[in-house]
């Protein structure tokens, strides 16, 4: 049975789940993506990079069938993280002490799991999918981190463009279809059990990400790892998951996946190639990865990995060194984040017991 389980382990590795027009939105969040970030390089202005990448995430919102819904779910995820990158530039600004490294270690995880928890939330009762907050994780952190960050107005002003022209790309689908364009589909009223779930989960990822940052603060420094908030958004990685088992299984992609994007980073350290290829480099992952995260997350997770290392890198130029803080803290997260599942699964199964239920078996879908 053992053995059983091992080689279902293996094969998932490399089993692609059913297509579902994956190639569509990997196509709008690729030109999404790479069109704010060429017309950045043209300017010269590089700075507004992480701002336009950001923004760049609402394009992510699109996987819902029907125009209208579909505009209707990115402008609801664009305001959200047009809102977050504001909170985050303003909190680089006026509050992180970037002069004192330990003070800000601590100060980025402390407002970063609120931003966690607060997030999970808003996307909950917002009716967005993806759920949970993993993306708005990584951009507040990202941001609130930079010591020195572009001009407010201006990295406000490229944040909303950004978002404004992933909306428009979204909609695009929509000329010469003008009939199908009104059809929409009423979301049905939250009953009490799934607003109560929403507060849960947003109390999962409040732990998640709080127990990651301060494990990466205390255990990573240690090991002169950087990037704190990388752990913290590995740590809500395995939260997405319908059984136990499959939360589980989304952290090993995630550690797996990781690592085997190294070869890929390690490939682009070697050529060094010129900014604008870096930038279609970015673009081509951010369609691959749209391309497979719902059917194999560990082959996203491939692409994944150098995407989101290149995208912090382009400033200060390719090294080693963000890669050792990539595998560090997304194995303090991973641990973290699979530890806490198992942990809730044991919980919740005695709860159940001590009320006379009978916990079902759990069967993966």
């Amino acid at each position: 049975m053992g053995l059983e389980k091992l080689k279902d382990s293996v094969a998932a590795l490399v089993k692609l789940g059913p297509a579902r027009k994956d190639h569509w939105i990997g196509l709008r969040t690729g030109v999404g993506v790479f069109a704010p970030l060429i017309t950045l390089f043209a300017v010269d202005r590089l700075d507004l990079v992480v701002f336009a990448v950001f923004g760049a995430f609402t394009g992510v919102y699109g996987r819902v069938d029907g125009y209208w819904n579909r505009l209707r779910m990115q402008v609801r995820s664009g305001a959200l993280f047009f809102v977050v990158i504001a909170l985050a530039l303003a909190t680089s600004y006026w509050w992180i002490d970037h002069a004192n490294p330990e003070v800000k270690q601590w100060q980025i995880v402390g407002a970063t799991t609120l931003v966690a928890g607060a997030c999970s939330v808003l996307v909950g009762f917002m009716r967005l999918r993806p759920g949970g907050s993993l993306f708005h994780i990584f951009a507040f952190a990202a941001i609130a981190s930079i010591p020195e960050p572009a001009p407010f107005g201006e990295a406000l002003l490229v944040s909303a463009l950004t978002v404004l022209l992933s909306i428009a790309i979204g909609a695009a689908g929509a000329l010469g279809q003008w009939a199908n364009v009104w059809k929409r589909t009423p979301l049905p009223p939250l009953s009490d059990n799934v607003r109560r779930a929403i507060w849960w989960e947003g109390l999962f990822y409040i732990l998640s990400a709080g127990v990651a940052g301060a494990l990466a603060n205390t255990v990573g420094s240690r090991l002169e790892a950087g990037h704190n908030y990388w752990a913290m958004v590995a740590a809500v990685v395995p939260l997405v998951g319908h059984t136990t088992t499959l939360r589980i299984r989304r952290g090993m992609h995630r550690m797996l996946g990781t690592l085997a994007g190294m070869i890929l980073m390690a490939i682009l350290i070697f050529l060094n190639p010129q900014v604008w290829v870096l930038l279609a480099f970015i673009a081509l992952c951010q369609f691959m990865a749209e391309m497979l995260v719902m059917r194999n997350y560990f082959l996203a997770q491939i692409f994944i990995t150098p995407m989101a290392l290149v995208g912090v890198s382009l400033v200060t130029g390719l090294s080693g060194a963000v890669m050792y803080d990539r595998v560090i803290e997304t194995l303090i997260g991973c641990a973290v984040g699979m530890l806490g599942v198992l942990l809730g699964s044991w919980v919740g199964t005695i709860l159940k017991r001590r009320r006379g239920i009978v916990p079902k078996r759990e069967t993966e879908i």
